[in-house]
């Protein structure tokens, strides 16, 4: 399960999301395929999960490349502080 940080602001844009470090400034704008993602994270869900959410949201997209993107995704955001494992 993945968790957003209480320190990270999730925010719904025309595009996608913006998610802000309420403790640095710093922001990440994501588009709609990163949307999803951070929803799902925001939901609890697990990086398998998000995946699959990518996968449905998106035709032509395969389990293996989702699994591999979302993953780094949840990387960056770990090492940034804004989530937690």
């Amino acid at each position: 399960m993945v968790e957003l940080a209480a320190r990270a602001i999730l925010t719904e844009t025309e595009h996608g999301t913006v998610l802000l470090d309420e403790h640095t400034g710093r922001y990440w704008m994501t588009n709609g395929t990163g949307a999803t993602v951070l929803r799902s994270f925001a939901a609890g869900g697990t990086v398998l999960e998000a995946a699959a959410a990518l996968c449905a949201s998106n035709t032509g997209v395969n389990m293996d490349d989702a699994e591999r993107d979302v993953t780094a995704l949840f990387e960056q955001l770990r090492r940034g502080g804004l989530v937690l494992p």
